[in-house]
């Protein structure tokens, strides 16, 4: 079953406007850069951090124009989503499926250039439409 293949929380993750502000914001908390990197995703360029701080992990992200300016107009709601560390990224995805959950990503699990290997990921949505993300670092 798929609670044996979680972990524990991996990272929440965060849309920011500003990347370089967001960063300088948290690591006033003592938060540290433990990756950077910028990719291109469908809708464009994204930038990507991860800080971290003690055992808790967060990664801010800068979409490209049309979605950062949605997300400089929210008043609530900032944490996108919660992503859930586990061990098979392909056996979580079998689960998921199994139990009859709708995968968001077209062709998941999907790689980033994440970490040094990188990462696989899927999301799937909660009863009240939270995104809950299967994450595996490779």
């Amino acid at each position: 079953m798929l609670e044996k293949n979680i972990q524990g929380i991996q990272h929440l993750g965060v849309p920011v406007t500003n990347l370089e502000r967001s960063k300088t914001f948290y690591i006033q908390f003592g938060f540290k850069v433990v990756m950077a990197k910028t990719f291109t995703d469908k809708t464009g360029i994204v930038h990507a951090a991860m800080l971290k701080k003690d055992n808790l992990t967060v990664e801010l992200y800068e979409l490209p124009e049309k979605e950062c300016l949605e997300i400089g107009n929210r008043e609530d709601g900032h944490i996108d989503h919660i992503a859930l560390d586990v061990k098979d990224i392909d056996q979580a995805l079998k689960e998921i499926r199994t139990a009859g959950l709708d995968v968001l990503e077209e062709n998941a699990p999907v790689f980033l250039p994440f970490w040094d290997l990188g990462v696989k990921y899927f999301t799937v949505r909660g009863p009240d439409g939270e995104k809950i993300e299967f994450n595996q670092i490779l």
